[in-house]
C-alpha cells in the first residue's frame, strides 16, 4: 500500500496535457535551483503537496506566516508563450528507500492520470570541473527511439554508476507505468549551489524540447541564493560564483 498523499490545494488534478518537471536537491541541487528559477520568474501557483511519512519531520514556516508539513510541492508555471506546464520540487525527499519508491509512484501515477506528453527528470551528475556535458537517458526504447528521431543524443554509457534516490526510482520505473520520461542530467562538480549547470539545463532543454523556459544566470543566481538559505547553507551565494567566467576560467563550475 502506497502511504503517499496528495493534497489538493487548487483544484484536484494536475491539468492534461502538460510537460511535468521533477526534481529534488541532490548533486549541485541543479534541477531544483532549475524549477525554482521557473516558479519565481514566470506566473505560478502552488497546486497541491505530496505528504509522505518518511519525509524529515521538519515543518516550514511558509511566506504568508503559515508553518507547514514535510512536502514536495506540486505547481504549475505558465510560460512566455502561453503554455503551462507543471514543477514538482521539494527541499527534501524521503528518508527511506521504500519511501521515495512510493513518492516516485505517486508522482508516475500524476504523470498518467493527467496524459502528460513528456515527463523529465532533472539531476546532476558528479564530474570535473572542466566536464559541461547534458546527458539525457531513458529507461524505455520507444522513448529513446522518438528522442533520436528528433535528433536528441541518448546517452548509453551515463551515468556510469547508475542512479540513486527519487530521481532514479521515477525513471527507471516509468517504463512500468507507461510514462514517456526523460531523464536530463547536467554534469556538476557538486557544490551546493550549481547556477551554471542550472542555467546550462535550461538552455539545453529549451533547443531540445523547444520549450521556451526564458531564464537567465540572474533568474538562477537569485534562487539558487534562496535556496541555500532555505536548506541552511551558511556560506554566501558569491563564495559559488563568479559572473563572470572569463575574469576566473571558463572551466570554474560549482
Amino acid at each position: 500500500m502506497n502511504r503517499s498523499k496528495i493534497h489538493w490545494l487548487d483544484g484536484g488534478s494536475i491539468p492534461e496535457g502538460c510537460l511535468i518537471m521533477e526534481a529534488v536537491p541532490g548533486v549541485g541541487n541543479v534541477g531544483k535551483i532549475m524549477i525554482d528559477a521557473l516558479i519565481s520568474k514566470h506566473p505560478s501557483r502552488t497546486i497541491g503537496w505530496i505528504l509522505h511519512p518518511d519525509f524529515p519531520p521538519h515543518a516550514t514556516l511558509g511566506e504568508k506566516g503559515l508553518i507547514g508539513p514535510p512536502r514536495l510541492e506540486i505547481s504549475t508555471i505558465m510560460l512566455p508563450d502561453g503554455k503551462t506546464i507543471v514543477g514538482i520540487t521539494g527541499i527534501m525527499q524521503p528518508m527511506t528507500a521504500s519511501g521515495q519508491y512510493e513518492v516516485a509512484e505517486t508522482i508516475l501515477d500524476l504523470a498518467k492520470q493527467c496524459m502528460a506528453p513528456q515527463l523529465l527528470v532533472l539531476a546532476g551528475l558528479a564530474s570535473g570541473p572542466d566536464c559541461r556535458a547534458i546527458h539525457a537517458i531513458c529507461s524505455s526504447e520507444e522513448v529513446r527511439r522518438k528522442l533520436e528521431g528528433s535528433d536528441i543524443i541518448v546517452s548509453r554509457d551515463q551515468p556510469q554508476q547508475g542512479m540513486i534516490g527519487m530521481a532514479g526510482l521515477v525513471l527507471s520505473l516509468s517504463a512500468t507505468e507507461e510514462v514517456p520520461a526523460v531523464g536530463v542530467v547536467a554534469e556538476t562538480i557538486g557544490a551546493s549551489s550549481d547556477v551554471l549547470a542550472a542555467d546550462r539545463m535550461a538552455n539545453w532543454i529549451e533547443q531540445a524540447f523547444e520549450v521556451p523556459l526564458d531564464l537567465d544566470l540572474d533568474s538562477t543566481k537569485e534562487t539558487a541564493a534562496r535556496l541555500m538559505k532555505e536548506i541552511g547553507v551558511e556560506s554566501s551565494i558569491e563564495d559559488y560564483l563568479t559572473f563572470d567566467e572569463q575574469e576566473t576560467s571558463s572551466d570554474f563550475y560549482v
